[in-house]
């Protein structure tokens, strides 16, 4: 078995997806060093990342295949499941030999697949758009944490840049130790450690206990739906939410 190691990067998987093409070893497996597993069969080969090489993948997947494949792709790899370098590989040497026409075949498992992938991933990011909570802090700055199934701080940041464009503003990615900042012109992501002790400006507790307050309010009472609610609004979000801290 052949396993072709990369970085984690996108750019490193692209890379990868490229050496596949041009060296003469063909990989079975395309993972990163954290997902790999030695046994007396294996034969890897580390991939170093050239950003010339990755642009010229991407760049073939979205003038040979289309922009939409190349968004599952960058889906799939935010997905950050198991084995996604692997598939996107597959998927992509499928998507090279039948084209732009490659999503429309969904009787190939590999296909289906990566669009159940993609569309989870979108689902997250449509979801956390409306479960994200701003807190202001002492600096003037506003605050959010989040901790998703998916690496999707980069996909809800340009809405918020829109949104909250004259405000500073951090969505912190506690799983991930990674965060979007923006200060009122751009956003970047940035590693981001876990914050200790964060210092909240002096009217912020009392805008939760009114955000609380309309909460509660708002409730009717005889028509809790209990199942409805943990389905649009699952269990694993709620420590991040204002209205559900006691």
């Amino acid at each position: 078995m052949i396993y072709f190691i990369y970085d984690g990067s996108f750019e490193g998987l692209l890379t990868a997806i490229y050496e596949a093409y041009y060296r003469n070893e063909r990989p079975d497996y395309i993972i990163t060093d954290n997902e790999f597993e030695q046994d007396l069969f294996s034969h890897t080969i580390t991939i170093h990342t050239d950003h010339k090489k990755s642009n010229k993948v991407y760049q073939a997947i979205e003038e040979k295949i289309s922009f939409l494949t190349l968004q599952h792709v960058f889906y799939v790899y935010l997905s950050e499941l198991p084995g996604n370098g692997t598939l996107i590989y597959q998927y992509l040497r499928l998507g090279f030999r039948l084209g732009p026409q490659i999503n429309s075949h969904i009787t190939e498992a590999i296909v289906r697949k990566v669009l159940d992938i993609s569309q989870r991933v979108s689902h997250e990011r449509h979801r956390m758009l409306g479960l994200i909570r701003f807190q202001k802090l002492a600096c003037d700055c506003f605050y959010a944490a989040m901790e998703p199934d998916h690496n999707i701080v980069g996909l809800v940041s340009p809405h918020f840049a829109k949104r909250l464009s004259d405000q500073n503003w951090i969505i912190h990615d506690l799983k991930r130790k990674i965060a979007t900042v923006y200060n009122k012109k751009e956003w970047i992501l940035t590693n981001l450690d876990v914050p200790q002790g964060l210092t909240y400006d002096n009217n912020e507790e009392f805008y939760q206990e009114l955000w609380k307050s309309y909460f509660s309010s708002t409730t009717v009472r005889n028509r809790i739906n209990q199942k409805l609610q943990k389905q649009y609004m699952p269990i694993r979000y709620w420590k991040h939410l204002v209205e559900k801290k006691t």
